[in-house]
């Protein structure tokens, strides 16, 4: 059965996950325009109407801004957490919508979603695990930092889609503001490259075979700085790294 996912974009400016398995299709956040979205699709020929479901992670616009208007105009359910429900109440008028617990796994089709709670600064963040039984996608983005249940969560995955926000020199030494830069780097803000290649080094096995660094901040880090981390971690392992950009996502990996 074909497991294969591809992002149509990653980062603060609009994320979208769509992840394939077997007869079913999903997008993780819809931070695009229908317009945008389907822009971006056709870049490698896919239909948005193969979509099945949308599952929002949390409530900040780069996640969810597209999302009511894409499930209106493709008849699709929303599947949310309750907490995340809570905050974007007065966004789902004529949506189907889907309430799910950050603890609780639930199926879409032919594939199996397991969410797991992040510390991240929304109502209740969630990240995920989707499966078709025997192989495992693990996406982890937005996040501060991570715990022991998190990696847990993910040490037996096939494949990766980690969060690689920022390099810790480039975020200090930026223009930003001392407080969005303590926001960033605090533990409900976003992973480091440090701090992601750390955990990726300690939950890499020899059942992972692909590792796409994710949510890239343009203006404090780099594509390359994020694959030498990585490569540092994951040396003599069988393990594809590549990074999705803002603008381009990545085209469709198997798990």
């Amino acid at each position: 059965m074909t497991f294969q996912f591809a992002s149509l974009g990653s980062g603060s400016e609009g994320n979208a996950l769509i992840v394939e398995c077997g007869n079913t299709a999903v997008m993780l956040d819809c931070g695009f325009s229908v317009r945008e979205l389907s822009r971006r699709a056709a870049r490698f020929g896919y239909d948005l109407t193969k979509l099945n479901a949308i599952i929002v992670t949390h409530e900040h616009g780069d996640h969810v801004g597209g999302a009511p208007r894409a499930a209106r105009e493709l008849g699709i359910p929303v599947w949310l957490t309750f907490g995340t429900l809570s905050a974007t109440q007065s966004l789902w008028d004529g949506v189907t919508v889907r309430g799910f617990d950050s603890h609780d796994a639930f199926a879409v089709g032919d594939i199996e979603c397991r969410p797991f709670p992040v510390p991240h600064d929304a109502r209740e963040p969630s990240q995920m695990v989707f499966s078709d039984g025997d192989r495992r996608l693990g996406v982890l983005t937005d996040v501060g930092e991570t715990t022991p249940y998190i990696e847990s969560v993910l040490s037996e995955c096939e494949a990766l889609f980690l969060e690689a926000n920022h390099c810790e020199t480039m975020l200090a030494n930026s223009a930003y503001p001392a407080s969005l830069k303590a926001r960033i780097s605090g533990r409900f803000g976003h992973l480091s490259n440090r701090v992601s290649s750390e955990l990726l080094g300690r939950i890499a096995s020899p059942r992972l075979k692909r590792v796409v660094g994710a949510h890239l901040s343009r203006q404090n880090n780099e594509a390359a700085l994020v694959m030498d981390a990585f490569r540092g971690v994951l040396e003599g392992a069988d393990t594809e790294i590549s990074v999705a950009t803002q603008d381009e996502g990545c085209l469709w990996y198997a798990v």
